[in-house]
């Protein structure tokens, strides 16, 4: 199935072949009444009969053909349509009687095996019910026709085989179908982590470009060297979030904690935010070590953004990190920001935990992340 349009894909050339070839090989049993109605003195019954046991033929390998795409297609057989089939199937098979006599009721075996294949199971049960009682009655009703015992064994037969390969198409369509939701879901998570690899990117580093060009702003009437300063560190900036978004499509970029430290003395400096800032780090197992970093640049920039705050504290713990400051706290108090769900999906993977709200003391705002000492 195309996934961008939510159509089945079609079925190729060499797949196409051999369904018509497993429908078409069966109509071999018909040979009995085609050659009963060869041998007919009479030219109108011979031709009746052998132009019903074409048509017959015919119409089973294209019921067969389009209820077999229906099921690779991962779509519904509607069941009036399937009824409506087999009773002309049923209908040719009995306008063949002229030249085929008793021997139409082998006919009987192909709708058995088409019920069998596109009805529900009740009905596909009564149908096949139907068809194997016939031959016995039609023996008895109508003189000169003997009871075959060998077509109710061959529809019962036929009907049996039939319903292993229909439970066989339908547990292949479902599998098929398992797959395509797989793929699609594979496809959205993919999508979501980009946009949140993006994102978490992106959104730092903008939000540090946005201030220094501000205060280069402020500072280039008073300060043009300072200014100039600040204006280098934006086109670096710059240029290290393209190589970032470089990075990001190509693979993933490697966060470090150490790095993300460094990166917001930076930040809070530009912010004129005073920072707090551990002079080492413990050593953390690489998968906490990268949770940290991105703990510490979703924080720092929160603060930068949003919180209005005059001094920012970072601790980190072996098994927790904690961004704090003393300003109003993020716009979104309650956590639902992109960038702390993104953290929230990577804390996850580590069994870890996040929280934000406010500090012990009541003032200013805190985010901990928290990871149990034996997570990777």
């Amino acid at each position: 199935m195309d996934l961008s349009t939510g159509q089945a894909r079609p079925v190729n050339r060499h797949w196409r072949f051999t369904g018509w070839l497993l429908a078409a090989v069966w109509l071999f049993f018909l040979n009995v009444p085609l050659a009963t109605a060869l041998h007919q003195p009479q030219p109108w019954r011979r031709v009746v009969g052998v132009a019903a046991l074409i048509v017959f033929g015919l119409g089973y390998v294209l019921l067969f053909q389009w209820a077999r795409r229906l099921r690779q297609s991962l779509l519904p057989i509607p069941v009036p349509r399937a009824w409506t089939g087999l009773l002309l199937l049923l209908a040719v098979g009995v306008a063949s009687i002229p030249g085929t006599g008793g021997d139409w009721l082998a006919t009987l075996v192909y709708v058995a095996a088409a019920a069998v294949f596109l009805l529900p199971f009740r009905e596909a049960l009564a149908t096949v019910v139907l068809c194997a009682v016939t031959p016995v009655l039609a023996s008895r009703l109508v003189p000169g026709w003997e009871a075959e015992s060998t077509i109710v064994f061959a529809v019962l037969l036929a009907s049996f085989a039939m319903f292993g390969v229909s439970r066989l198409a339908q547990r292949n369509s479902e599998l098929q179908a398992a797959q395509q939701e797989i793929h699609r879901l594979a496809v959205a998570e993919e999508r979501a982590r980009a946009a949140r690899d993006l994102h978490d990117i992106l959104g730092h580093s903008l939000t540090v470009v946005a201030i220094k060009a501000e205060l280069a702003g402020r500072l280039i009437e008073v300060d043009r060297d300072r200014a100039a300063a600040e204006i280098a560190d934006v086109e670096g900036l710059a240029r290290a979030a393209l190589a970032d978004v470089r990075q990001t499509v190509g693979a993933y970029r490697e966060v470090t904690l150490a790095g993300e430290l460094a990166g917001a003395r930076s930040a809070l400096a530009a912010a004129g935010i005073a920072a707090d800032l551990p002079a080492d780090v413990p050593a953390l197992p690489a998968e906490r070590d990268r949770l940290f970093g991105w703990a510490v640049r979703e924080g720092v920039t929160n603060v930068v953004r949003h919180s209005g705050a005059r001094c920012c504290a970072i601790r980190v713990h072996p098994d927790r990190v904690e961004v704090s400051d003393d300003g109003r706290g993020p716009s979104t108090p309650d956590g639902s920001g992109h960038g702390l769900v993104g953290l929230r999906e990577r804390a996850r993977r580590l069994d870890a935990a996040v929280s934000v709200g406010r500090r012990a003391d009541g003032s200013g705002f805190l985010l901990r992340v928290h990871a149990p000492v034996d997570a990777r």
